[in-house]
Protein backbone atom coordinates (compact mmCIF):
# COMPACT_ATOMS: atom_id res chain seq x y z
CA UNK A 1 0.00 0.00 0.00
CA UNK A 2 1.40 3.64 -1.16
CA UNK A 3 1.24 6.03 1.46
CA UNK A 4 -0.58 9.38 0.90
CA UNK A 5 0.71 12.11 -0.23
CA UNK A 6 -1.35 14.49 2.37
CA UNK A 7 0.92 17.21 3.48
CA UNK A 8 -1.49 19.20 5.89
CA UNK A 9 -1.12 19.85 9.70
CA UNK A 10 -3.95 18.64 11.39
CA UNK A 11 -3.67 15.21 13.14
CA UNK A 12 -7.62 14.49 14.32
CA UNK A 13 -8.61 12.04 16.72
CA UNK A 14 -11.96 11.98 16.19
CA UNK A 15 -13.87 9.21 18.48
CA UNK A 16 -17.33 9.60 17.28
CA UNK A 17 -19.25 6.80 15.59
CA UNK A 18 -20.12 7.87 11.89
CA UNK A 19 -23.92 6.49 11.78
CA UNK A 20 -24.46 9.53 14.76
CA UNK A 21 -22.17 11.70 13.70
CA UNK A 22 -22.58 12.00 9.91
CA UNK A 23 -21.72 15.25 8.92
CA UNK A 24 -18.94 15.86 11.47
CA UNK A 25 -17.36 12.78 9.29
CA UNK A 26 -18.29 14.74 6.26
CA UNK A 27 -17.05 17.87 7.07
CA UNK A 28 -13.45 15.86 8.09
CA UNK A 29 -13.05 14.20 4.62
CA UNK A 30 -14.26 17.54 3.16
CA UNK A 31 -11.08 19.03 4.60
CA UNK A 32 -8.39 16.73 3.24
CA UNK A 33 -6.18 18.45 2.14
CA UNK A 34 -5.67 20.43 5.56
CA UNK A 35 -5.18 16.74 6.98
CA UNK A 36 -2.05 15.27 8.17
CA UNK A 37 -3.79 12.11 9.73
CA UNK A 38 -7.19 10.70 11.15
CA UNK A 39 -7.47 8.15 14.10
CA UNK A 40 -9.87 5.53 13.91
CA UNK A 41 -11.31 4.38 17.18
CA UNK A 42 -14.46 2.33 16.52
CA UNK A 43 -14.11 0.93 20.07
CA UNK A 44 -11.40 1.65 22.32
CA UNK A 45 -9.59 0.09 19.58
CA UNK A 46 -11.15 -1.78 16.36
CA UNK A 47 -13.61 -3.80 18.15
CA UNK A 48 -14.27 -7.00 18.14
CA UNK A 49 -15.43 -7.83 14.58
CA UNK A 50 -16.00 -4.89 11.37
CA UNK A 51 -17.64 -1.80 11.98
CA UNK A 52 -19.61 -1.31 8.11
CA UNK A 53 -19.78 2.83 8.66
CA UNK A 54 -16.08 2.54 10.30
CA UNK A 55 -14.86 0.64 7.06
CA UNK A 56 -16.71 3.11 5.09
CA UNK A 57 -15.70 6.38 6.31
CA UNK A 58 -11.92 4.68 6.04
CA UNK A 59 -12.77 4.09 2.31
CA UNK A 60 -13.66 7.58 1.72
CA UNK A 61 -10.98 9.22 3.77
CA UNK A 62 -8.05 6.87 1.43
CA UNK A 63 -10.09 8.21 -1.63
CA UNK A 64 -9.72 11.69 -0.20
CA UNK A 65 -5.53 11.14 0.33
CA UNK A 66 -5.84 10.92 4.02
CA UNK A 67 -3.73 8.70 6.21
CA UNK A 68 -5.77 6.69 8.39
CA UNK A 69 -4.28 5.73 11.61
CA UNK A 70 -5.64 2.35 13.82
CA UNK A 71 -6.07 3.19 17.54
CA UNK A 72 -4.75 0.87 20.26
CA UNK A 73 -4.05 1.44 23.58
CA UNK A 74 -0.72 0.47 25.15
CA UNK A 75 -1.77 1.03 29.01
CA UNK A 76 1.99 2.87 29.64
CA UNK A 77 3.69 -0.65 28.16
CA UNK A 78 1.79 -2.84 30.42
CA UNK A 79 -0.29 -4.53 28.24
CA UNK A 80 1.09 -7.72 26.75
CA UNK A 81 2.41 -6.75 22.96
CA UNK A 82 -0.13 -9.50 21.36
CA UNK A 83 -3.31 -8.18 22.39
CA UNK A 84 -2.16 -4.59 20.78
CA UNK A 85 -0.48 -6.40 17.85
CA UNK A 86 -3.60 -8.09 17.37
CA UNK A 87 -5.57 -4.95 17.21
CA UNK A 88 -3.11 -3.18 14.65
CA UNK A 89 -3.57 -6.70 12.65
CA UNK A 90 -7.50 -5.95 12.76
CA UNK A 91 -7.37 -2.65 11.84
CA UNK A 92 -5.36 -3.41 8.97
CA UNK A 93 -7.75 -6.29 7.73
CA UNK A 94 -11.02 -4.67 8.49
CA UNK A 95 -10.34 -0.83 7.61
CA UNK A 96 -7.17 -0.78 5.76
CA UNK A 97 -5.36 1.03 7.65
CA UNK A 98 -2.37 3.10 6.92
CA UNK A 99 -0.63 2.93 10.30
CA UNK A 100 -0.99 2.72 13.68
CA UNK A 101 -1.81 5.50 16.50
CA UNK A 102 -0.42 3.70 19.76
CA UNK A 103 -2.11 5.21 23.17
CA UNK A 104 -1.10 5.56 26.88
CA UNK A 105 2.89 5.44 25.30
CA UNK A 106 5.54 5.51 28.27
CA UNK A 107 8.17 7.72 28.10
CA UNK A 108 10.87 6.62 30.21
CA UNK A 109 13.97 4.90 28.91
CA UNK A 110 13.13 1.69 30.70
CA UNK A 111 10.34 1.05 28.74
CA UNK A 112 11.75 1.63 25.36
CA UNK A 113 12.38 -2.23 24.77
CA UNK A 114 8.67 -2.76 24.62
CA UNK A 115 8.11 -0.21 21.90
CA UNK A 116 10.81 -0.87 19.60
CA UNK A 117 9.43 -4.43 19.37
CA UNK A 118 6.11 -3.06 19.02
CA UNK A 119 6.86 -0.99 16.35
CA UNK A 120 8.61 -3.89 14.36
CA UNK A 121 6.01 -5.66 14.67
CA UNK A 122 3.53 -2.54 12.69
CA UNK A 123 6.19 -2.56 10.89
CA UNK A 124 6.01 -6.03 9.55
CA UNK A 125 1.63 -5.76 9.83
CA UNK A 126 1.71 -3.08 7.09
CA UNK A 127 1.55 0.14 9.26
CA UNK A 128 3.38 2.81 7.10
CA UNK A 129 3.15 5.61 10.06
CA UNK A 130 3.05 5.16 13.62
CA UNK A 131 2.52 7.51 15.76
CA UNK A 132 3.28 7.36 19.39
CA UNK A 133 1.17 9.43 21.77
CA UNK A 134 3.23 9.91 25.25
CA UNK A 135 1.31 12.85 26.20
CA UNK A 136 4.78 14.47 27.03
CA UNK A 137 8.31 14.61 26.10
CA UNK A 138 9.82 11.32 25.51
CA UNK A 139 13.45 9.98 26.12
CA UNK A 140 14.65 10.64 22.69
CA UNK A 141 15.06 7.20 22.23
CA UNK A 142 11.38 6.96 20.98
CA UNK A 143 12.07 9.23 17.99
CA UNK A 144 14.18 7.08 16.25
CA UNK A 145 11.54 4.06 15.66
CA UNK A 146 8.06 6.84 15.13
CA UNK A 147 7.20 9.13 12.42
CA UNK A 148 5.79 11.07 14.79
CA UNK A 149 5.50 12.03 18.66
CA UNK A 150 2.55 13.59 20.45
CA UNK A 151 4.65 15.39 23.46
CA UNK A 152 1.46 16.91 24.25
CA UNK A 153 -1.85 16.31 25.02
CA UNK A 154 -4.32 18.21 28.08
CA UNK A 155 -6.20 21.01 28.29
CA UNK A 156 -5.58 24.99 26.77
CA UNK A 157 -4.86 25.74 30.10
CA UNK A 158 -1.84 23.86 30.79
CA UNK A 159 -0.62 24.33 27.28
CA UNK A 160 -0.68 27.66 27.51
CA UNK A 161 1.11 27.99 30.69
CA UNK A 162 3.52 25.61 29.19
CA UNK A 163 6.75 26.48 27.54
CA UNK A 164 7.67 23.01 26.01
CA UNK A 165 11.07 22.55 24.83
CA UNK A 166 11.16 23.00 20.89
CA UNK A 167 13.26 19.33 20.16
CA UNK A 168 13.05 20.71 16.62
CA UNK A 169 16.03 17.83 15.52
CA UNK A 170 14.11 14.42 16.92
CA UNK A 171 13.84 13.08 13.97
CA UNK A 172 10.27 12.56 14.17
CA UNK A 173 7.38 15.21 13.69
CA UNK A 174 5.84 16.54 16.53
CA UNK A 175 2.27 17.04 17.57
CA UNK A 176 0.44 18.36 20.03
CA UNK A 177 -3.11 17.98 20.97
CA UNK A 178 -5.17 20.42 22.57
CA UNK A 179 -8.68 20.58 24.03
CA UNK A 180 -10.64 23.13 25.75
CA UNK A 181 -9.43 25.26 23.22
CA UNK A 182 -11.84 29.03 22.78
CA UNK A 183 -12.98 29.93 19.60
CA UNK A 184 -10.17 31.91 17.98
CA UNK A 185 -7.25 30.87 19.05
CA UNK A 186 -4.50 29.88 16.83
CA UNK A 187 -2.94 26.65 17.88
CA UNK A 188 -1.30 26.11 14.34
CA UNK A 189 1.65 29.25 15.60
CA UNK A 190 1.26 28.03 19.57
CA UNK A 191 2.36 24.74 17.84
CA UNK A 192 4.98 25.65 15.83
CA UNK A 193 6.71 28.23 18.34
CA UNK A 194 7.08 24.75 20.53
CA UNK A 195 8.69 22.81 17.60
CA UNK A 196 5.30 20.76 16.87
CA UNK A 197 4.47 20.77 12.92
CA UNK A 198 1.39 18.71 13.58
CA UNK A 199 -1.50 19.77 15.87
CA UNK A 200 -5.18 19.62 16.80
CA UNK A 201 -7.21 21.81 18.27
CA UNK A 202 -10.92 21.19 19.86
CA UNK A 203 -13.37 23.09 21.89
CA UNK A 204 -13.92 19.62 24.16
CA UNK A 205 -13.68 19.26 27.51
CA UNK A 206 -14.75 17.08 29.92
CA UNK A 207 -13.95 12.90 30.19
CA UNK A 208 -14.86 12.79 26.20
CA UNK A 209 -13.21 16.09 24.44
CA UNK A 210 -12.22 13.99 21.10
CA UNK A 211 -15.84 13.85 20.15
CA UNK A 212 -15.75 17.45 18.89
CA UNK A 213 -14.16 18.65 15.74
CA UNK A 214 -11.00 20.81 15.62
CA UNK A 215 -11.23 24.39 15.80
CA UNK A 216 -9.65 24.96 12.75
CA UNK A 217 -12.56 23.27 11.09
CA UNK A 218 -15.23 25.08 13.26
CA UNK A 219 -13.21 28.49 12.26
CA UNK A 220 -13.70 28.24 8.52
CA UNK A 221 -17.23 27.34 8.90
CA UNK A 222 -16.59 23.57 7.71
CA UNK A 223 -18.92 21.76 9.90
Amino acid sequence: MSLPSTSGTLLVPYYEHPSVRPAEWDALIAAAPRLHAVVLNPASGPGERPDPAFAEVAERLRTADVRVLGYADTDYGRRPMTDVVRELSRHRAWYGTDGAFLDQVASGEAEFTYYRRLAAAAWGLGCGTLALNHGTVPHPSYARIADVLVTFEGPWATYRRNHLPPWTDAGARLCHLVYGVPDGVDLAASARERGATLHCAVPGVGDHPWGTLPHALEMTGSR
